[in-house]
């Protein structure tokens, strides 16, 4: 006696099922951790700034673009304190002619890093830690510091003040400068 049984010699069907619901799986698991991810590493990687030669546009103490304009309103020899490269503190000057000098000075004294401000009556930056005391270009007057100020280049371009480091010889030393 023989059985008349279905014989289903194509087992394709269902491995496209499979693979179809295994894929199906997988693209839900990678959408969901992708969704979670995704805001993380953006707030673990700082956002890129500049042209990627390094330049920064000047910033206030709250990260806030500075217009050229809020500062080039000043009255000639105004010194303004803005944030600089790598967030460092930059004094711009505002020359007799109302455009800001080509050179900013950073604010962190080379003895110990502190910062310091412009004493407009003496015409010198004076470190209140150790007595150092700089020039309006950032040269050594008395130490115990030893080095000029850093500087970097400063460009104003339309509305926006941006700032480059400065890796080529120091203007006021003749010298490869000492932070490069």
């Amino acid at each position: 006696m023989t059985t008349n049984v279905p014989i289903n010699n194509n087992p394709a069907p269902d491995m496209s099922r499979r693979q179809l619901l295994n894929f199906l799986t997988g693209a839900t698991v990678a959408a969901a951790v992708g969704s979670a991810a995704y805001p993380a590493l953006r707030y673990l990687v700082p956002p890129k700034e500049g042209d990627g030669s390094g330049a920064i546009v000047a910033k206030d103490k709250l990260g806030h673009p500075i217009p050229a304009q809020q500062i080039l309103s000043q009255p000639a020899g105004t010194r303004a304190l803005i944030a600089g490269l790598d967030g460092e503190p930059t004094y711009l000057t505002v020359e007799a002619d109302g455009q800001l000098n080509a050179m900013g000075i950073v604010d962190n004294c080379t003895h110990l890093g502190c910062t310091f401000p412009w004493n407009a009556t003496a015409g010198e930056f004076q470190c209140p830690c150790h007595g150092s005391r700089y020039d309006d270009q950032g040269n050594v007057l008395r130490g115990p510091a030893n080095r000029p100020l850093k500087i970097a280049h400063v460009e104003v371009k339309g509305d926006r003040i941006w700032l480059f480091p400065w890796t080529e010889t120091d203007p006021r030393t003749g010298e490869r400068p000492w932070w490069v």
